[in-house]
């Protein structure tokens, strides 16, 4: 900062510089303004919020504004503007401040910057393969950087392969990295990759479904699943095929809260179960999609803890950003009449989401169906290679008795998981919840004079999002 003083054109020799206060109750008069605004400011801030809260929970417009509030807006503004000023940022006056004469006149300030540190670009790639392996083995080139650095995906994979080998001494040449496309991952999932996975497709069916023919896509490994499968959709098919019923529609996400003690916990419980107040609630909530609908609110209690399992329909999505969304907003609307509420986790785990869990088996989550089949008596013979008496009775020890015996949980069935995971991995959907979309019970039973086997799957946690993959 360079200081150049003006030739003093007023003072004498042996004047004093100091000139003294012409107002000395002028910082009396700044305190007690400075308070004036703090108060204003904060004083109608809460008014509106309240205001504006009333307004919501009586669904009133709020764009609908009276006297009161129209001055408590322009008060906010006001004191806004003045508080801004007091904080140092004084663009917003500078107009007038550009009108004011510094009564140090005699100084002249010349400011200088001091310049900014220069940037120092990326070190360049090096162009050889061999180098950039060598440069991501040594840590001077992140792994993670390769795609945006090189703006080549698959080169990337080959790169951070051959790095991938170099570090651990491994080869990998039973991983594939050829004939994959890298770009359509890139900032979707799976970071990082140094190549992929093949796993066999095959085909089950048809399968004749309320009336329509499904063509069932399977990726395994595993050996007559997709034999065994197809040979059940052939059993229905002969048979007039299956019906099945969408029980309920609703994906959960269970917060955890915490209060100082637990009767306010309970106060909090009992608010979230009055009948009274879920409407306000699903207004709050469904602003956070377009298809997100609450539907329900359970609360369960651990001393000063809560859990809040919320249930919504999501549409044609699997849901859960959207129901996370409508949480978050509902957590904040709470915080206004529950300022004490600390938030813990946006999930408690009382979801529950990709573990075996009762609360799913009970409730359900996601998709809750159920389907049935007639299977006649001759297609039983002919096409399962059995009979009705035996499979009534192979069903009853084996699939709910013995999973009985094993204390199963949404268990009561042979393997439906195998179907499950194999139908979730062919057509794109998270296979981690095969955990919960499997719980299945098996019942069967002998009709029409125990000639014919009614067969049924009831399964209550079947989380997936649409797919157009199935073949119609």
């Amino acid at each position: 900062m360079e200081v150049r003083r003006r030739p003093n054109r007023s003072s004498r020799v042996g004047e004093s510089l100091k000139q003294p206060d012409p107002n000395p109750n002028h910082d009396a008069h700044s305190h007690l303004t400075n308070a004036l605004f703090f108060t204003l400011f904060f004083s109608v801030a809460y008014f509106l919020l309240h205001r504006w809260r009333e307004k919501i929970r009586t669904s009133t417009p709020l764009h609908l504004v009276t006297l009161s509030e129209i001055a408590a807006i322009l008060s906010l503004i006001a004191s806004f503007v003045y508080l801004m000023a007091f904080f140092g940022i004084t663009f917003i006056l500078h107009p007038f401040l550009n009108s004011r004469t510094s009564p140090d006149d005699d100084l002249d300030l010349h400011i200088t910057k001091p310049p900014a540190p220069p940037i120092s670009p990326p070190l360049p790639l090096p162009q050889d393969n061999r180098d950039l392996v060598l440069a991501v083995v040594s840590g001077s080139v992140p792994s993670y950087s390769l795609e945006s650095r090189l703006g080549d995906c698959r080169r990337a994979a080959e790169i951070r392969r051959e790095a991938v080998e170099s570090l651990t001494g491994r080869s990998l040449k039973g991983l594939p990295v050829e004939g994959f496309d890298y770009d359509s991952i890139l900032g979707q999932c799976c970071e990082m990759p140094i190549g992929f996975v093949q796993i066999p497709v095959g085909v089950a069916g048809p399968l004749l479904l309320d009336g329509n023919e499904y063509t069932i896509p399977m990726a395994t490994t595993e050996g007559c699943l997709v034999a065994s499968t197809n040979r059940g959709c052939k059993a229905i098919h002969l048979s007039g095929g299956a019906s099945s019923m969408l029980l309920r529609d609703a994906m959960t996400r269970a917060p955890v809260v915490r209060f100082a003690s637990a009767k306010r916990a309970s106060q909090l419980k009992f608010f979230l179960e009055d009948p009274l107040n879920f409407e306000s609630l699903a207004v709050v909530f469904n602003k956070s999609s377009r298809f997100a609908r609450l539907q329900d609110i359970k609360v369960a209690m651990a001393g000063k803890n809560l859990y809040i399992r919320f249930s919504c329909t999501t549409g044609d999505a699997m849901g859960m950003n959207m129901v996370s969304k409508g949480v978050q907003n509902v957590l904040n609307f709470l915080q206004s009449d529950f300022p004490d509420m600390d938030v813990l986790g946006i999930s408690g785990n009382f979801c529950s989401d990709k573990k075996a869990a009762a609360v799913n088996w009970i409730e359900g989550r996601g998709k809750s169906v159920v389907c049935e089949a007639l299977i006649k008596e001759e297609v039983v013979k002919k096409v399962l290679k059995t009979s009705v008496e035996a499979l009534v009775e192979l069903n009853m020890l084996k699939n709910l008795t013995g999973s009985a015996m094993a204390g199963a949980l949404g268990g009561f069935n042979a393997h439906a998981s195998n179907i499950v995971s194999a139908v979730y991995l062919a057509t794109g959907q998270d296979p981690a919840q095969n955990v919960e979309s499997s719980h299945c019970i098996t019942m069967m039973e002998a009709v029409n004079d125990a000639k014919d086997l009614h067969i049924s799957v009831t399964m209550p946690s079947i989380e997936t999002s649409k797919s157009e993959t199935y073949l119609t």
